[in-house]
């Protein structure tokens, strides 16, 4: 028993070392350490996510082909996504509370609301929501759910170590790259969307621990799925430079509709907004089982589709049914709240709308038009940065899944021709920061707002206190002053304000008569702060919420170490904040 509680001692003293140490948004090593771990987690949730999909989808697909949902008969092409959106309502009403919200609008969200606490509920409904969503043939991607089992999955593991909240945030990062990473098989892409798109901020405390995420992450998923790029697809190139200016027209083309993408979804996710739950999921699957009669293409992830409109291998006209069907029917899914991602069905739409601007540029110009694939690829990087406003996720994303440099330049001039067109001429915001302003939030990203949130109050705090009760009798007076320490903090069951030892010195030395009675510390001459009590795992920006909003003068920085037990291990004075920071 001995030897246990001293290695119980000894595993308490570390955590709360390392919970002191990450407060710090320098502390590099500790996070790079933390980022691989929660990098390698990520990994096996990934790979066991994809495994459930996969071995479902061989088991009923005509010839146990995963993307063969074309092979299946007409009624079951129909009835297959009403049934699956039947089975999630059910779980969501098994499984969800109030809040059913998943994704990666989910995750900003509770990054900007909710220090990066993601719970395992959600991770659970997103887990099997999201895998019953694909299965059965919803017209939306892994990519999403991807996202927020890793957020989720990495949050978790910052929650039980009762890491401070800027860390948990990090590691929220983390895990979003991992998540990507593992799923597309693109470490980079990974990263920067990470970064982009959920923290929107580029720091080397942010970049060093991400990366090792995205990297580990993929290490175990290229361990089970090999290294194979996701489309196999010529080396196309631009054959001529004079093709830049259609470049740009094809990036005006899938700017317009990346706006008409999201404008689809807002209207119907404002439609749905007070529908029954069940009706909603069932209404969703109901028109992707519809549009599925002409355009069973449509159906699952369709990496299938965008190969084949890579190669060529699709005509003008199913490209635009295809094109048109895709967009409606993922937009309606996604506005009405099925658990599953949109970034797959960007590249299917993309590639589509792409692939069309490519067959009609060869009449056009047939001496200066490269291959419609090409076009397909450009488009596919255009559509996803339009929608998401992530130009260089996007440009990076298309580049790793094909292994194409030459994808590079006019890819970022389409990306940003087309990013221009949705967010400056139709002035339309992200996808997802659209999802969270309909529910009433918004991302909030100002600059000084995420410096505050890079450090923890452990990292600014003052340790040098000491505790006592009001009443003290003379001689316990004189030992606090003999332990010279800078601040008494008065506890009446929790902290009630907090003294300046040399004032209870000053009284000490003017009422030397006075050694038989007992002291009141709330009552002698003295300037006595009023305190709140604030984590330790809070952030600097929580502390300065907390200034603001309950007008205290000093917060306690306290943890409970038990039942009824808090520990404070230092303060933070409103003056001594002030001077560090503009509040």
């Amino acid at each position: 028993m001995g030897n246990e509680s001293s290695i119980g001692k000894l595993v308490r003293r570390s955590l709360e070392n390392l919970r002191l140490r990450t407060s710090r948004p320098d502390a590099l090593i500790q996070l790079a350490i933390l980022g691989a771990i929660t990098g390698l987690l990520t990994g096996l949730v990934i790979v066991s996510f994809r495994l459930l999909i996969e071995t479902a989808q061989s088991s009923f697909l005509p010839s146990g082909n995963p993307e063969n949902y074309e092979g299946l008969p007409l009624h079951l092409r129909v009835l297959l996504p009403i049934l699956g959106a039947a089975l999630i309502a059910i779980l969501y009403k098994i499984l969800a509370r109030k809040d059913t919200s998943v994704g990666v609008s989910h995750v900003m969200e509770r990054l900007s609301y909710h220090q990066g606490y993601l719970g395992i509920r959600s991770l659970l409904i997103q887990y099997l929501g999201g895998a019953l969503a694909i299965i059965s043939g919803q017209s939306l991607g892994r990519e999403g759910p991807a996202i927020h089992l890793g957020a989720a999955t990495s949050s978790l593991v910052g929650q039980k170590l009762g890491l401070p909240n800027n860390t948990i945030r990090t590691l929220v990062a983390c895990g979003t790259a991992a998540a990507i990473g593992a799923s597309f098989n693109t470490p980079l892409a990974g990263v920067i969307f990470a970064l982009e798109v959920v923290m929107m901020e580029y720091t080397l405390a942010s970049f060093l621990p991400v990366i090792l995420s995205a990297v580990s992450a993929t290490a175990v998923t290229r361990a089970v799925f090999g290294t194979e790029i996701v489309f196999s697809v010529p080396n196309f190139q631009l054959t001529n430079l004079l093709e830049l200016p259609y470049v740009m027209f094809l990036g005006v083309v899938t700017g317009i509709a990346a706006f008409v993408f999201i404008y689809l979804t807002k209207l119907t996710a404002q439609a749905g907004k007070n529908l029954p739950l069940w009706f909603k999921f069932t209404l969703a699957g109901s028109i992707t089982g519809l549009l599925a009669i002409v355009a069973p293409q449509i159906m699952g992830i369709g990496y299938d589709t965008v190969n084949y409109t890579l190669v060529n291998n699709i005509g003008m006209s199913l490209l635009l049914i295809i094109f048109a069907a895709k967009l409606i029917a993922t937009a309606c899914s996604v506005g009405l709240g099925l658990p599953a991602g949109l970034i797959g069905p960007t590249f299917v739409i993309g590639a589509s709308l792409g692939g069309i601007m490519g067959i009609l540029a060869q009449p056009i110009f047939p001496e200066l038009s490269s291959s419609p694939g090409m076009y397909a690829l450009i488009g596919m990087a255009a559509m996803m940065g339009a929608t998401l406003q992530a130009p260089l996720a996007a440009l990076t994303a298309v580049f790793e899944l094909t292994s194409n440099p030459n994808i590079i330049l006019p890819g970022m001039l389409a990306i940003v021709t087309a990013q221009l067109t949705a967010s400056q001429l139709f002035g339309q915001r992200s996808i997802y920061r659209m999802l969270m302003q309909l529910k009433g939030l918004d991302y909030r990203h100002e600059p000084m707002v995420q410096a505050l949130r890079r450090i923890g109050v452990a990292n600014v705090m003052n340790r040098n206190i000491h505790r006592s009760t009001n009443l003290v009798s003379y001689t316990q007076a004189e030992d606090l002053v003999a332990q010279n320490k800078e601040w008494i903090v008065i506890e009446d069951e929790k902290p009630i304000a907090i003294l300046p030892t040399t004032d209870l010195s000053n009284y000490l030395q003017d009422n030397e008569t006075d050694k038989n009675n007992e002291i009141d510390l709330m009552d002698i001459p003295a300037k006595r702060l009023q305190v709140s009590c604030i984590d330790l795992r809070a952030t600097v920006d929580l502390a300065r919420e907390h200034f603001i909003e309950e007008g205290v003068e000093a917060l306690c920085i306290s943890s409970n170490i038990g039942p009824d037990i808090m520990r404070v291990y230092g303060i933070l004075t409103k003056e001594k904040f002030k001077s560090s920071y503009d509040i």
